[in-house]
C-alpha cells in the first residue's frame, strides 16, 4: 500500500506550481529526475497504492527514501532544469527515458555562407548556435515563426538554397516575404548576415534594447506619416514581445554565479542556493538557519556565506544576494582569499538574475513554510514545547488548550480582534473567533474589551448571558466557546498584558494563566512582572508561541481587510457618478474612508479625475 512509503510528504506540503522533483536513496544518490507542470498532481501519482504502479515505478519508489523538489517559473524552465540534472546526476531510473527521447533545439548555422534557422535534435552541427532545449517540437516552430516576423532570415534547406541562387528564382519563403535570404534578391549576403546576428543576439540575451529601438523607429515613422514602415515595426515589436513572454529565464552561456535567496522570520531562515554554471542551474542546495540571536540581514548573509564556503567549496567570480550586506567589501576579501581571485557580491535589481532570484525566493518561502509545518506537527516536538511552556510560565499543568488574541485596525478605523485556538499544539480552526469593536481608545482598550466579552462565556450557567460574538454563532457553536483555556496569550508587551489581566480579574474566572509576547525581541511578559521570560530562540516552546501569535495576527488582519473592503463598497458605492476606478483613486489619495469624510470639497476636487461638481456630491453624501 502507498502508506508503506514512510517518506511520503503530505499533499498540502507540495506546491501546485511547475517544478522539477528528485527521488533519492538512503545514500543521497539521485535515482530519478522528473518535471511537472503541477508538482502536487504529478507526485501524487507516485504515492498511489503500490499494486497499481508500473513495475519499474514501484521499484523506484520503494528504493527511494526521500523526495525533494524545486519550484520554477514555467514548464519550459522545468524542462531545462530537468535536462541539466539528468545529464549531471545520471539517475539510473532515467536511463530508458534518456535513450528513447532527445529534446528539440532551435539552431542557427552560423558557419554557412547564408546562415539559416532550423529545428534539430542533433547537437553536433559544426559552427551552429543552439537555443533550447524545448519541451515540444511545436514550441520551437512557434518561436521561429515569431522571430521570423522580426528577423526574416533564411529557413530553407541547402539544396533549395543552391537551386534558387543558381536559377535566380527565390524559394517559396522568399516569394511570400517570410525570408530575406540572398536568393530573394532583397538583401545581399552581408546584409543577411547582419539580420542573422540580430536574430542570434536577441535570442541569446533576451534584451529589450532592440524592442526599445524598434519602438522609437515606429513612432518616428508614424510622425513622418510613413505608415507602412510604422506597421512593420509594430508587428516586429509584437513578435519580439511574444518571444520574451514564452521564453524561460535563462542566463547567458558564459555566466557562472552562485545565487542565494532566503526567507526569514524571528526564529529561523530558509536559504536556497542556486548554482549556475554556463548559464544553467547545475545544482540547488537548501538549508535552515536557526537564529539564536536577532540577526540583521548583514549578519544573516555572513552566516550563509560561512556555511556555503566554510568547507571545500570554492566561490565563483560573482555571487548574487537579495541585498548587499553592510560589510560587503570585507566579505568579498574573505571570499577572494578562498578562491584565489577576485569575487564580487551584487544585489540583482532587474533582468534575468533578478527573475532567477525571484524563483529561488519562492523556493525559500515554501521551504520555511514546510519547516514550520513539519516542526509543529511533530508529536515529540509538540510535547516538549508544551512541557517547556508549562515550566517557563510556572503553570500547574501543560497548556493543552491555548487561546491567542490580536487587534487589527487602519488608523483607528474598522477595529477588529481575533481569537485563535491551539489544542495539543495544533490549530483548531473551527473554534477561531472574530470580534468587531465599535470604538476604542487604543490597542490596550481593545484587548480589554475583547477579553471581557470572551471571558463572559466562562461565567457559570446561572450568571447572565454573555454578549454574542461578532459572528453571532448559533447556540450549538456557542458551547465550544465555553471551553476554558489553560493559557491566554495576547500579542504585545506589558501594556497589553496589564489590560488583559484587568479583564481576567474583573470577570472572576480563575485557573487561567496569562502572558503576552512582544514581537521585537520575542520575549514573554507575565502580569505584575518587571522582567520578561526569555525562552531560548531555537526552542520548540518559543516556536509554538510564535506560531500561534502569527496565526492570530493573520486571522485578524484578514478580517480587518474584509471589513474595510465591505465598508468602502457600502459607503462609496452609493454615491452617483463614483465608479470603482474613481473609488480606487480616492482611497489611494486619502488612505481611508474616515480621512475622506474629514476632507473638504476643495481637497476632494484636487484628486485626479474628480471635478468640483462630483467633489461637492461626495462631500455632501459623506457628511449626511
Amino acid at each position: 500500500m502507498s502508506d508503506a512509503l514512510s517518506y511520503r510528504p503530505k499533499a498540502g506540503e507540495i506546491p501546485t506550481r511547475p517544478g522539477v522533483y528528485r527521488f533519492r536513496d538512503e545514500t543521497g544518490r539521485v535515482l530519478y529526475v522528473g518535471k511537472a507542470k503541477n508538482l502536487r498532481a504529478r507526485l501524487s501519482n507516485y504515492f498511489a497504492p503500490l499494486g497499481s504502479l508500473h513495475e519499474r515505478t514501484r521499484r523506484m519508489v520503494t528504493t527511494a527514501t526521500s523526495v525533494e523538489w524545486t519550484v520554477v517559473g514555467t514548464e519550459v524552465e522545468a524542462l531545462q532544469l530537468e535536462w541539466t540534472w539528468i545529464n549531471e546526476f545520471d539517475p539510473p531510473f532515467n536511463v530508458q527515458f534518456k535513450d528513447d527521447k532527445s529534446y528539440p533545439y532551435l539552431a542557427v548555422t552560423l558557419a554557412d555562407e547564408a546562415p539559416r534557422a532550423l529545428v534539430t535534435r542533433t547537437t553536433g552541427i559544426r559552427g551552429a548556435r543552439y537555443f533550447g532545449p524545448y519541451p515540444k517540437v511545436w514550441a520551437v516552430h512557434e518561436t521561429i515563426d515569431l522571430m521570423l516576423k522580426a528577423f526574416p532570415i533564411r529557413t530553407c534547406n541547402n539544396a533549395n538554397y543552391k537551386r534558387a541562387m543558381q536559377s535566380g528564382k527565390p524559394c517559396f519563403a522568399g516569394q511570400i516575404g517570410r525570408c530575406f535570404g540572398p536568393c530573394s534578391g532583397t538583401v545581399t549576403i552581408e546584409e543577411h548576415r547582419v539580420i542573422v546576428n540580430e536574430f542570434v543576439s536577441f535570442l541569446g540575451s533576451q534584451d529589450r534594447k532592440l524592442i526599445n529601438r524598434l519602438t522609437t523607429e515606429m513612432k518616428v515613422a508614424a510622425a513622418e506619416q510613413q505608415y507602412e514602415t510604422a506597421a512593420k515595426r509594430r508587428d516586429q515589436i509584437r513578435a519580439l514581445d511574444a518571444v520574451l513572454e514564452k521564453s524561460a529565464v535563462v542566463l547567458r552561456d558564459n555566466v557562472d554565479i552562485d545565487l542565494f535567496a532566503f526567507d526569514e522570520d524571528e526564529l529561523a531562515a530558509a536559504v536556497q542556493l542556486f548554482i549556475v554554471r554556463g548559464g544553467r542551474i547545475r545544482g540547488v542546495r537548501g538549508w535552515m538557519v536557526d537564529k539564536e540571536l536577532d540577526l540583521s540581514t548583514s549578519e544573516l548573509i555572513d552566516s550563509i556565506m560561512q556555511t556555503a564556503y566554510g568547507g571545500d567549496a570554492v566561490p565563483p567570480r560573482e555571487i548574487v544576494v537579495p541585498e548587499l550586506p553592510d560589510d560587503a567589501e570585507a566579505l568579498e576579501g574573505w571570499l577572494a582569499g578562498i578562491a584565489g581571485r577576485k569575487v564580487r557580491i551584487l544585489a540583482a535589481q532587474r533582468g534575468d538574475k533578478a527573475a532567477l532570484l525571484a524563483t529561488a525566493t519562492q523556493n525559500a518561502k515554501h521551504a520555511l513554510m514546510l519547516y514550520k509545518t513539519r516542526r509543529s506537527s511533530d508529536f515529540v516536538a509538540r510535547s516538549k514545547a508544551l512541557e517547556d511552556i508549562q515550566e517557563a510560565l510556572g503553570m500547574p499543568s501543560a497548556p493543552l488548550r491555548m487561546e491567542c488574541y490580536d487587534v487589527s485596525h487602519l488608523s483607528g478605523t474598522n477595529i477588529v480582534a481575533s481569537m485563535v485556538v491551539f489544542e495539543d499544539g495544533l490549530p483548531r480552526t473551527d473554534e477561531y473567533r472574530r470580534f468587531g469593536i465599535p470604538e476604542s481608545t487604543d490597542d490596550t482598550d481593545s484587548i480589554y474589551r475583547t477579553l471581557t466579552r470572551r471571558l463572559a462565556y466562562l461565567i457559570p450557567d446561572d450568571a447572565p448571558d454573555a454578549p454574542a460574538d461578532d459572528a453571532g454563532e448559533a447556540p450549538v457553536k456557542r458551547r465550544k466557546f465555553r471551553y476554558q483555556p489553560n493559557l491566554l496569550i495576547v500579542d504585545g508587551g506589558q501594556p497589553q498584558v496589564t489590560a488583559a489581566a484587568r479583564a481576567l480579574r474583573e470577570s472572576g474566572v480563575t485557573g487561567i494563566t496569562l502572558c503576552g509576547i512582544a514581537k521585537r525581541l520575542e520575549e514573554i511578559w507575565l502580569p505584575d512582572s518587571d522582567y520578561p521570560v526569555i525562552l531560548p530562540r531555537n526552542s520548540d516552546a518559543l516556536f509554538l508561541i510564535q506560531r500561534i501569535r502569527d496565526e492570530a495576527h493573520r486571522f485578524a488582519i484578514t478580517h480587518q481587510r474584509a471589513r474595510r473592503k465591505r465598508d468602502i463598497s457600502t459607503v462609496l458605492g452609493e454615491i452617483p457618478g463614483l465608479g470603482p476606478a474613481r473609488v480606487k483613486v480616492l482611497l489611494q489619495h486619502f488612505g481611508s474612508v474616515a480621512r475622506l469624510k474629514e476632507a473638504s470639497a476643495e481637497s476632494i476636487a484636487e484628486v485626479r479625475g474628480i471635478g468640483p461638481g462630483l467633489a461637492a456630491t461626495i462631500h455632501q453624501h459623506l457628511r449626511a
